[in-house]
């Protein structure tokens, strides 16, 4: 897929979470205020964050599909783990808020008008961000996006907190309210997991920390195997934004022409591009058996 075609994709699916948590919001808020149900307006203040995030993706997301320029020669491509990244951190301080709300609710006790009404609203609530999901999981598999998997996780766990509103609600029902207040607690507690295990991943993005040994090693594997490499060392791969930077310098015939010396570089570089998650390659050519450079011999 080409990088305009990610681009729309993109944009595609971050306004249907916009819109998704939009319609969320009005139904069950209206629900929440009529029949004064916490587990509801809970919900819907969390899909509040939920739209604030997905219009933080809309606007700085999409700059990642930026052409390098003056100001960003690298291109743009850390701006997405950054729009990830505070995605996380919504959704943990969300689910702080929520757990301390739970909290409130168990102690002081919660006062709930029971309607099939809500039913409704958080059947509607459920299938609303379940169709999100699938729609923006599908379009992101072909996108391979840290901020539309950070939207996507977001969609389950709205799933999740309107699961428990569910049991809350049925517990007043029955007359045991201050389920709806212990099970927002549990499902708070899962929320702050999530939003800080996607902020912890993009921060590494960030931070231009290397990838899995696998990934290094296979890398080498990859520059090795040309006919043309005598052996390689002082490779450094790391990531700069989502995708992987590789640098390395590689040992060839001394005596080889600069002309052949050349191709044999351009030939490198675009294969180590063709790996996956590689974004760009940097190759320095050294004559093979005089020993430079080598505080770690790679072979």
């Amino acid at each position: 897929m080409a990088n305009g075609e990610h681009r729309g994709g993109f944009r595609r699916a971050t306004w249907v979470n916009l819109l998704g948590n939009a319609a969320k919001i009005v139904v069950e808020g209206t629900a929440g205020i009529v029949f004064g149900s916490f587990s509801l307006l809970a919900d819907a203040a969390h899909s509040v964050a939920d739209l604030v995030a997905s219009i933080v993706v809309l606007v700085w997301g999409t700059s990642s599909y930026e052409e390098p320029d003056d100001t960003h020669p690298h291109g743009h491509d850390r701006i997405e783990p950054l729009t990830a990244l505070f995605v996380g951190a919504v959704i943990a301080l969300l689910g702080l808020m929520l757990l301390y709300e739970s909290t409130q609710g168990i102690v002081r006790g919660t006062d709930v008008t029971f309607s099939p009404l809500l039913l409704g609203a958080l059947a509607f609530a459920i299938v609303d961000m379940y169709l999100v999901y699938r729609y923006t999981t599908a379009v992101n598999s072909d996108i391979g996006s840290t901020a539309l998997e950070a939207l996507a996780i977001d969609c389950l766990n709205d799933i999740y907190t309107s699961l428990a509103a569910v049991v809350g609600i049925v517990g007043v029902f029955f007359g045991i309210s201050v389920l709806d207040a212990v099970a927002g607690g549990l499902v708070s507690l899962l929320v702050v997991s999530q939003g800080v295990s996607i902020g912890r991943e993009n921060v590494g993005y960030l931070v231009g920390a290397a990838p899995p040994a696998e990934k290094r090693e296979a890398i080498a594997r990859t520059l090795r195997s040309h006919p043309g490499v005598e052996g390689i060392h002082d490779l450094t791969v790391y990531y700069d934004g989502t995708v992987l930077e590789v640098e390395v310098h590689v040992e060839v015939d001394g005596d080889m022409p600069l002309r052949d010396a050349h191709d044999l570089e351009t030939s490198l570089m675009n294969v180590l591009r063709e790996e996956d998650d590689v974004g760009d390659a940097h190759v320095h050519l050294d004559p093979s058996g005089i020993g430079e450079w080598k505080d770690h011999v790679e072979g």
